[in-house]
């Protein structure tokens, strides 16, 4: 008991550091699908995939609404899956690939069957072909930043939740971000995981900033970036959309430092044509 209240302690006092970002003001803000909960579910690299590929295909003028709970519920036939089904951004589009998806009206939730076709604007499709037209195959990347491994190569990062051993590019920090924010204003959603367990990480307030470090990076969370925003201090920032309900300042959404990003990005996953516009 008294270890946890130390910790506690330790933990109010490195909050109490941290610096609460000043007069926010919106830069870029990319169209999204609303604001879901994922409740206790540990699928949110799901919530967070297909609301990138949503924001990619509205950005585009195609209005798209996918099934988290069909990908959620796919999980039972993947060989391999952990119990908690957790995984990353890019095990959603493999799934997807695979097994297929259906629009979110289909299936809402878990509880009820899976749909054997797909159907959007009068058209049938099957599972298959209304994946392939939503997310073409190789459509997108996934991208890392370790100092340890090569840069500029296809890594395979031996974290617990890439089950699948899916490689992703591994690139400096300061490319990856130059990326992800080329991508945001170029209108294309970024997939985010990373470190939420920070000081600096408030969903309560809205806000993840720089604070105090742990000394380590841990694979918590995934995030959709959908936007742009600068404060009164010229600090930058992407704007996240989160899949914890719209119960915070800004309905669901939320503003990380780009110093945050810097620190406690485990991957991006974005459209692969990016990679090849920003020069390095």
């Amino acid at each position: 008991m008294k270890k946890l209240l130390f910790f506690t302690l330790i933990m109010s006092l490195l909050g109490s550091c941290v610096r609460q970002p000043k007069g926010v003001v919106d830069d870029v803000l990319l169209a999204y699908t609303p604001v879901k909960d994922q409740d206790t579910s540990q699928v949110c690299w799901a919530y967070a995939m297909l609301s990138t590929i949503e924001t990619e295909h509205i950005m585009r003028g195609d209005s798209v609404h996918l099934s988290v709970a069909f990908v959620e519920r796919i999980m039972d036939e993947v060989p391999g899956v952990p119990p908690s089904k957790r995984g990353m951004g890019i095990t959603a589009i493999n799934v997807i690939q695979k097994f297929g998806v259906v629009p979110y009206n289909s299936m809402r939730t878990v509880e009820i069957p899976k749909p054997r076709m797909a159907f959007m604007y009068g058209a049938t499709y099957t599972l298959q072909e209304f994946a392939r037209s939503v997310c073409a195959p190789d459509e997108y990347i996934g991208l890392m930043s370790d100092d340890n491994q090569p840069y500029d190569e296809m890594v395979v990062p031996q974290w617990k939740d890439n089950w699948e051993k899916n490689a992703l590019l591994n690139l400096p920090m300061d490319s990856l971000l130059n990326i992800t924010e080329r991508a945001i204003r170029s209108g294309h959603g970024v997939c985010w995981e990373g470190d939420v367990s920070e000081p600096g990480f408030n969903w309560k307030e809205g806000y993840a900033v720089t604070s105090l470090w742990n000394g380590r990076t841990t694979d918590d969370h995934c995030m959709a970036i959908v936007g742009l925003a600068h404060d009164v201090d010229g600090e930058k920032y992407f704007i996240m959309k989160n899949s914890w309900g719209t119960k915070n300042p800004y309905g669901g959404l939320m503003y990380l430092s780009y110093g945050y990003f810097m620190k406690k990005t485990v991957a991006v996953f974005l459209n692969r044509q990016l990679i090849y516009s920003v020069s390095r």
